[in-house]
């Protein structure tokens, strides 16, 4: 298990990702009030944060602040953190996500879904986007989505999570999170069209 955990780590490394060992080093040096600690864990993440907070909501300001205020809660809760091999990124992509589902709710906009997609789409489908008018329209189609749908697209679709993963950070089933990627596809084939078509990587047919 040992020479696993350090292969692991090894290859973060090469790839220049951070390792576990170094994240849960951080995140301790964080519980103990290291300033210079949680400064480098927030220039390391503040990005990928920022970036689901931006697609769920629909105000840049307030997703902003739940942003800030995730990072408020690494600095509140990191003596009592048990870091993984993914390192905090993980936690952090939860806590965030869960901010952003408690905002929606306080404002009363959750939509609840239980039908399941007919058809599966890759996780990669919207990553890659170049062209700053696609970005614009894609942006603009994932604001019109309910909540939730949002939510679990931003994670699977831009932050790379498995099913699972997103069901784990936002505490519901494999099966509720494929309905809400179902439903927030439909939608944004709708809503985009042809550039759909454009977004698929294998260039197949719908």
């Amino acid at each position: 298990m040992a020479a696993a955990k350090f292969d692991g780590d090894a290859a973060r490394e090469a790839l220049g990702l951070p390792g576990a060992a170094d994240e849960a080093e951080l995140v301790a040096k964080v519980g103990a009030g290291d300033g210079a600690a949680f400064r480098t864990l927030t220039e390391r993440h503040l990005g990928s944060v920022l970036a689901v907070a931006r697609r769920m909501m629909a105000d840049k300001a307030e997703a902003d602040d739940l942003a800030q205020e995730c990072f408020l809660r690494l600095w509140r809760s990191a003596a009592t953190l048990d870091i993984g091999p993914s390192g905090v990124r993980p936690w952090l992509r939860r806590v965030v996500s869960n901010l952003c589902l408690d905002k929606v709710r306080v404002q009363g906009r959750v939509t609840t879904v239980d039908e399941l997609p007919e058809v599966p789409d890759p996780a990669t489908q919207l990553r890659g986007i170049e062209d700053r008018e696609t970005q614009e329209r894609v942006a603009a189609a994932l604001q019109k989505l309910p909540e939730r749908q949002r939510l679990a697209l931003t994670l699977f679709h831009f932050e790379g999570m498995s099913q699972i993963e997103v069901g784990q950070a936002m505490g519901i089933s494999d099966e509720a999170v494929e309905s809400l990627l179902g439903r927030a596809r439909r939608q944004l084939k709708a809503e985009l069209k042809d550039a759909w078509l454009a977004l698929r990587n294998d260039g197949g047919q719908l």
